[in-house]
């Protein structure tokens, strides 16, 4: 199961490629990108990489894996996170800010954001990941936790304390609303890991074919706003939008 799960993390990646890309490589800033799986297939098809992620463990990690991919061009991995990034990176200097697995564990989803707006260039793009919250109910309720599921039934992304209730999750319009509230415009908004994370390993090791099935029926459904809201992924891809006011992290009002 697990290479089901992490072929179709990967490919959520290489859809923003396709998106922001005209096919010349790309400056791309995988935020948390930790030990550089997805950084180093990108630097392998010829995009110019950056990691930030604040665990010095994943970052020599990265390191290593460059080191046996025998890279061209390393991939640059720097120390920090969404609050100091502009500490270790340049404003407008990025035509794709990969941002997978981090709003769920920032205390400003928004300010994040914001910080992305700054670092990419006019008219560039952000993947956004994040954990969906329907998908954690349905996977409360079916292991019998109903109490569980009715809490998070409850919640929101807004309001969610992540120090009590662990990594925050949403539900498709709080991402959508989130973007166009920090300046971007959405391209594409998929569903990832619709069926991959409730199908039993057993299935899927053993019966001849089951992997590429899955993987392909994930991919069939992705855009299916009839299966979206359920995905444990809600993957959004979207442009800085140049006619939008939104708030540098500083706080004030810029133009983008």
């Amino acid at each position: 199961m697990g290479p089901v799960r992490s072929e179709l993390m990967w490919q959520a990646v290489a859809d923003a490629v396709g998106v922001a890309g005209t096919g010349d490589p790309l400056d791309v800033l995988d935020l948390g990108g930790g030990t550089g799986g997805d950084a180093v297939r990108l630097a392998q098809q010829g995009h110019r990489v950056t990691v930030v992620d604040p665990s010095p463990d994943a970052l020599a990690s990265l390191h290593r894996r460059g080191v046996e991919a025998g890279l061209a061009a390393p991939v640059h991995g720097v120390q920090g996170d969404a609050t100091d990034l502009l500490d270790h990176v340049g404003p407008a200097t990025f035509d794709l800010v990969v941002c997978h697995g981090v709003l769920e564990h920032v205390d400003d989803p928004g300010q994040a954001l914001s910080t992305v707006a700054t670092v990419l260039r006019p008219g560039g793009h952000v993947s956004v990941m994040v954990a969906g919250r329907n998908a954690a109910v349905a996977a409360r309720a079916l292991a019998g936790d109903f109490v569980a599921a009715q809490t998070l039934l409850g919640q929101s992304a807004e309001t969610w304390d992540i120090r009590l209730m662990g990594p925050r999750r949403f539900v498709p319009t709080e991402v959508a609303a989130l973007l166009v509230q920090h300046g971007f415009v959405a391209v594409e908004s998929n569903g990832v890991r619709i069926f991959a994370d409730l199908v039993p390993s057993a299935i899927v090791d053993t019966e001849p074919g089951a992997r590429d099935a899955l993987y392909a029926l994930e991919r069939i459904l992705r855009t299916s706003s009839d299966f979206t809201g359920l995905s444990a992924g809600l993957h959004t891809i979207a442009r800085l939008d140049l006619t939008t006011a939104t708030s540098d992290p500083g706080g004030k009002s810029a133009t983008l």
